[in-house]
């Protein structure tokens, strides 16, 4: 599918790139370690049972996590790896 100067396969390598990024930027996230508490530690709310066996070491309460996670600096949609502005260089 690749055409000009590409090699044959250099899509599906940009493809298998980007996925082993996010792969590699979701593993380096801090999981929660520990006990998981009972109650929440911003709102002081019962974290359900679920969500404790669930998720191990759980420290917030489902709508802090989202809220914090909303927070958290959103990524941008454009793949570099295969924009043709990043190899005019």
């Amino acid at each position: 599918m690749a055409g000009g100067w590409a090699k044959d396969g250099a899509v599906s390598e940009q493809i298998e790139a980007s996925i082993s990024d996010e792969l590699a930027r979701m593993k380096s996230r801090r999981a929660p370690v520990g006990e998981s508490l009972t109650h929440c530690a911003d709102c002081d709310e019962e974290i359900p049972e679920a969500r404790r066996v669930a998720i191990p070491g759980v420290k917030l309460c489902i709508d802090c996590q989202q809220e914090r996670d909303g927070v958290q600096r959103q990524r941008g949609g454009i793949n570099r790896r295969g924009s043709k502005d990043s190899q005019l260089k």
